[in-house]
């Protein structure tokens, strides 16, 4: 059957301003000339992500070619391709991604780069059952999870993750498990709501920002998009002087509000609790681990496992402080700026899972 052919989607103006009319954005392969303009100006292409500290990781890895290792956290699948690269066809990597839209896209593009099955595996998993995963693969030269949302699921309107656009209020990695955001709202009290805040995103105005929550559900209103909940954080903050300041501190509440409830609605910090604890029992004897965090919850959570692996002895050396990205790549990729890397090795002795 011939295959119906697609007309692209239209839009006003000389250049297209939405996400889904951003067609060249979305077909890098074809349309690499505009790619390229996008990122030189510091920002990432619609559909895209780009990789943070990609060779800060390689260097620390140091992958060698026959050696087997387990990407975390696909997404993208620009740190996994760059992985890939190191074995020169020699070895094995496996790949894990909650998120049932992008893993298969993902699939598709590292396919057409020439990495097939033969030397990448991709399966739909969380990565807090790492263990199960390396029972069956296992063990690991190698171990990378990078912790962050990926570009083309914060900037797709329809998933949910960002305050800037209109879009129903979600927040799931994986739509197919768990509530919504929406929905998680309506089930938290305003205690709870506030504790939400602060453990999640060390929000200064939880308290504000919880009471407005509980009063617009209390009127029947909806919070059930990503604009009506940014207009709940504009209310709950009214009474603070509009001295010029208030604009950027209102930018960042609706940051941080956003980043609790999808840690919230994830289970994030119980899955990466399950991860970290897993973790040097999956490693090859000296394999190595590397973890991007971008929030200080993640991080002290890393830090505490990484310390403790070592006073246990089954981390051979640890990085003792964390590792930054360069200004450059800040100063191009605006979203590496909170990046923090730590590393971690394991002993010599035998592991678990042969």
């Amino acid at each position: 059957m011939e295959e119906q052919h697609k007309r692209r989607v239209r839009y006003k103006g000389t250049h297209p301003r939405r996400f889904e009319e951003k067609y060249k954005e979305h077909d890098p392969e074809r349309y690499a000339d505009t790619v390229e303009k996008v990122i030189s100006k510091g920002s990432t292409p619609a559909g895209m992500h780009r990789s943070i500290m990609v060779q800060e990781i390689l260097d620390f890895l140091q992958i060698q070619p026959g050696q087997k290792g387990l990407d975390a956290t696909l997404g993208y699948g620009g740190h996994t391709r760059r992985m890939l690269e190191q074995l020169q066809g020699s070895g094995h990597i496996y790949a894990l991604d909650v998120d049932p839209i992008e893993i298969v896209r993902t699939k598709e593009r590292l396919e057409r780069a020439g990495y097939g099955p033969e030397i990448l595996t991709i399966l739909q998993e969380n990565f807090a059952d790492i263990d199960r995963i390396a029972a069956e693969h296992g063990p690991f030269d190698f171990v990378l999870a990078d912790l962050g949302v990926s570009s083309m699921q914060i900037d797709d309107p329809g998933r949910g993750f960002s305050y800037k656009v209109e879009g129903p209020l979600d927040l799931r990695l994986d739509p197919g498990q768990g509530v919504s955001a929406a929905e998680r709202l309506k089930e938290l009290t305003q205690d709870e709501l506030t504790g939400m805040l602060v453990e999640n995103a060390d929000e200064p105005y939880a308290a504000e920002i919880a009471a407005e929550i509980v009063r617009t559900l209390r009127r029947r209103e909806p919070i059930q998009t990503t604009t009506q909940l940014k207009a709940v954080i504009e209310r709950a903050l009214s009474a603070l002087p509009d001295d010029g300041g208030k604009r950027e501190i209102v930018k960042k509440t609706c940051q941080r509000t956003f980043q609790a409830l999808r840690i919230d609605v994830n289970s994030e910090f119980e899955v990466l609790e399950a991860f970290l604890g897993k973790l040097p029992d999956v490693l090859a004897p000296n394999g190595r681990a590397a973890i991007l965090t971008f929030h200080s919850g993640e991080d002290r959570m890393v830090k505490k496992a990484f310390k403790l692996g070592k006073k246990q002895g089954v981390f051979r050396e640890i990085s003792e402080e964390v590792m930054r990205p360069s200004a450059e790549e800040c100063r191009q990729n605006g979203r590496a700026r909170s990046t923090k890397m730590r590393w971690a090795v394991k002993d010599g002795s035998e592991t678990k899972y042969q």
